[in-house]
């Protein structure tokens, strides 16, 4: 007989249970939804409702009644979009553009920031004010970038507004992106949706390789590095000798990246197996020579939003060398801001924008010098440059990682002035798997990319009964090997 109160438990919101593309839920979940959606496979309308429904049902399973934000913020910026495209005001059309940003912008201002400055007041002795404690709205920094660049791309004359708003609202649920990114712009998004469903070979071995290689680096490689080793390290770093430290911060480089474009990559293969092609999120960042490269491959999305949304139209490199470096310092300032309400987030933004201004100017010179060094020294100063721009990030991941700036600079004192080298033997019997797992995570980052497209030709080969059995058998081998308690995925705190 069924446990009716157990089967409510399960389906309804729990708040320190929230759905996760690695919880058992969510196969459940993902497999009566593609059943769904392929029975109406051959309706436009019929994908739209489905992946709809099943997209805000997602929402309300992360996180609760929130979801009715989704639907506010769809129904006001599909409207105001309207307006904007109609009106032949110039002024109007400004008007309701600032309109549409003040809300949008106030609603991510109230949920994400309202305690910080409450802080803020209380520090500087200007009032008493008592924390609201706001839960913050899972996904409501994706959705309010992807809302923004809509109502401008419209006000702009770049796109036309969608005449459909089931079509809107499908496009801002849409579940793989919803939680974690990545940011889609309408542009690129919505003229997919009338576009016939079809699935090809190289989408299902594209999509099984995203979805397969997006588990793998969330769950065996980011959550048994993070929940072995790199947390008691930020716990309490001061416990902890200067080498240990420094491997838990180049362990937590490798934990934020599996842990996040793993998250990405899966939703690009759910997205592919269900006709949307979304662009990657990221390219092997470490594998940057520089800081400007680093930017081009990591958060792609936020990257490229940031430059079109806010850097040119702050100047750009329009208006001479200095407004250049001071708007890429802003842009990155805001940057690290939208990340979160703290010191630390604006501080790890203002290193990377001074860093972007610094070899904005070394790419300058090297363009007047005619190019870089080519040859064995070139190969050596990119190999260099590797180097530098790792541990230059990593140096700014100890900000982003820890609670505080006393944590932050606790770690680095551990760096600096107690190494201790000698224990290094010790520490490798304590945690060689992990130390062999982060090996993985690293050779892995640094494969050629033919690898990665030798790999998706031969899943695009394997029968459609043969996909089932991987997926099957690999989520057997992955259940053997996650953890007990799922691990929360890093970017859902922003």
């Amino acid at each position: 007989m069924i446990d009716v109160n157990k089967l409510l438990e399960i389906l309804l919101y729990q708040k320190d249970d929230p759905i996760l593309f690695n919880s058992a839920f969510f196969f459940y979940f993902f497999a009566i939804f593609l059943l769904c959606y392929l029975a109406v496979g051959r309706s436009k309308e019929g994908r739209v409702w489905v992946f709809t429904i099943f997209s805000l049902y997602f929402f309300y399973k992360a996180c609760g009644m929130y979801v009715g934000l989704v639907i506010l913020s769809a129904i006001v910026d599909f409207n105001l979009s309207r307006y904007i495209y109609d009106s032949e005001s110039k002024r109007q059309q400004k008007g309701l553009l600032i309109i549409s940003i003040v809300l949008n912008l106030g609603l991510l201002f109230f949920f994400k920031y309202t305690d910080f400055f409450i802080g803020i007041i209380n520090d500087l002795h200007l009032g008493k004010v008592e924390p609201l404690k706001l839960l913050l709205p899972i996904g409501i920094s994706f959705y309010t970038f992807e809302n923004l660049s809509y109502t401008i791309d419209v006000y702009r004359r770049e796109i036309k507004p969608v005449d459909n708003f089931m079509d809107y609202l499908f496009f801002l649920s849409f579940f793989p992106k919803l939680m974690m990114g990545p940011i889609v712009r309408a542009a690129d998004f919505i003229p997919q949706i009338s576009q016939p469903y079809v699935l090809d070979a190289e989408d299902i071995g594209k999509g099984m390789y995203l979805i397969i290689g997006g588990l793998f680096k969330k769950v065996v490689i980011s959550d048994f590095i993070n929940q072995n080793f790199v947390q008691y390290i930020f716990d309490d770093p001061s416990k902890h000798t200067g080498l240990e430290c420094l491997l838990g911060v180049y362990g937590y480089a490798l934990i934020i990246y599996c842990d996040f474009s793993g998250y990405s990559d899966m939703a690009l293969g759910i997205a592919r197996w269900t006709g949307f092609k979304i662009p990657p999120n990221f390219d092997s960042p470490y594998q940057s020579s520089s800081i400007t490269e680093f930017w081009r491959r990591w958060h792609i999305s936020l990257s490229s939003w940031l430059r079109d949304y806010l850097y040119i139209p702050l100047g750009g490199n329009r208006k001479g060398k200095v407004r250049q470096y001071i708007n890429l310092g802003l842009t990155m300032l805001i940057g690290g801001f939208w990340h979160g309400a703290s010191w630390n987030f604006i501080f790890w933004g203002a290193m990377h924008g001074s860093a972007l201004a610094v070899d904005k100017v070394r790419l300058d010179w090297l363009k007047k010098r005619g190019g870089g060094v080519t040859g064995w020294a070139g190969t050596l100063l990119k190999i260099g440059g590797i180097l530098l721009t790792f541990h230059f990030v990593c140096f700014c991941w100890v900000f982003f990682k820890a609670t505080t700036f006393q944590d932050s600079w606790a770690l680095l004192h551990q760096v600096v002035y107690d190494f201790q080298p000698g224990v290094w033997l010790e520490l490798y019997n304590g945690y060689t798997a992990v130390f062999w797992v982060m090996l993985l995570g690293f050779v892995l980052h640094f494969l050629p990319k033919r690898t990665e497209q030798f790999t998706e030709h031969a899943l695009s080969r394997v029968p459609v009964v043969g996909s089932v059995v991987i997926m099957v058998v690999f989520i057997w081998l992955l259940v053997q090997v996650k953890s007990s308690q799922p691990m929360m995925p890093i970017y859902l705190q922003f």
